[in-house]
């Protein structure tokens, strides 16, 4: 088992720790992803989204910038970002059996759409472009999936064309971290990877950044947390509200760790010392969904 994980992984996740001081090192706060706008949602939205298993406490509508320049509304709570004008394509949570496990999400990958387009977004000089670090650290995440014996298989190219890609992942402004979404009741993957800034300082190796990413491209193919329940790697320690906050809030991959502290790419927070490669667990979990 690794140290105690202490950089939030995905949006929104505070309070973690960091050497040993406390500091929000949440991956897309306001600031950090360049909004121009946030809202509160409706009752309606929230209620549809705590059906949906999502984590209700701290919801926003936020306008998240796009990398050709255009703005989307997203519900965004924890690493779930969710575009509002597809909420209804959503279906309420399926039932799940026990914890402590690892976790899909309601929808993943359908086969006509596992030969997966991803882009690396470059080229335009914006902020929005992956930096070569960046550049570097995903195509060693999509060696990782490409080297698994199952259905997905992911192409990589660079560039701002993105009619023909699947997945787009990008530079956001930030600190340590990421966002992505879940796959669309169509089947589809998550189309929109986020990638903080942040990442790019000396502080985060090129393994750390390979973390990320590999774990963002894991939600988007339809991965929740490991330890969505307890979010232990976070540092919480006492009872506290699961992640999401409903109870069964994801759906247990059947042959996945029963242990509630098994290590995986997927757990909700990382440390420094992540070398980017995916456990046991996450490849059996891989490869069993696929």
């Amino acid at each position: 088992m690794k140290n105690l994980k202490t950089l939030a992984l995905c949006a929104f996740i505070a309070g973690c720790i960091v050497a040993c001081q406390k500091e929000d090192l949440s991956d897309t706060t306001v600031e950090q992803i360049n909004l121009e706008e946030t809202q509160e949602p409706t009752k309606t939205q929230l209620d549809k989204l705590f059906k949906m298993g999502v984590n209700i406490e701290q919801v926003t509508i936020q306008d998240i910038p796009l990398p050709d320049g255009s703005k989307e509304k997203y519900l965004v709570s924890g690493d779930i970002t969710i575009p509002v004008d597809d909420l209804a394509e959503y279906p309420d949570l399926k039932s799940s059996d026990g914890k402590n496990k690892q976790y899909h999400s309601d929808f993943i990958v359908a086969p006509p759409y596992r030969n997966i387009r991803v882009l690396g977004w470059t080229g335009t000089g914006s902020s929005f472009d992956l930096t070569p670090k960046m550049r570097t650290a995903l195509s060693w995440a999509v060696a990782n999936y490409n080297a698994l014996p199952n259905t997905l298989n992911f192409t990589l190219s660079y560039g701002n064309n993105q009619s023909q890609a699947d997945m787009v992942v990008y530079r956001v402004i930030g600190g340590a971290g990421g966002s992505a979404g879940f796959p669309t009741s169509a089947g589809r993957p998550n189309r929109y990877v986020r990638i903080n800034s942040g990442l790019d300082s000396g502080t985060y190796s090129l393994n750390v950044v390979e973390h990320v990413i590999g774990h963002e491209i894991g939600h988007s193919v339809g991965f929740r947390h490991q330890d969505w329940y307890n979010r232990w790697s976070c540092g919480y320690t006492g009872p506290l509200p699961a992640e999401p906050s409903v109870s069964p809030a994801a759906i247990w991959i059947p042959g996945t760790p029963w242990s509630p502290y098994a290590d995986s790419i997927m757990l909700g927070c990382f440390n420094t010392g992540e070398d980017g490669e995916f456990t046991a667990s996450d490849r059996d979990a891989l490869n069993i969904l696929y």
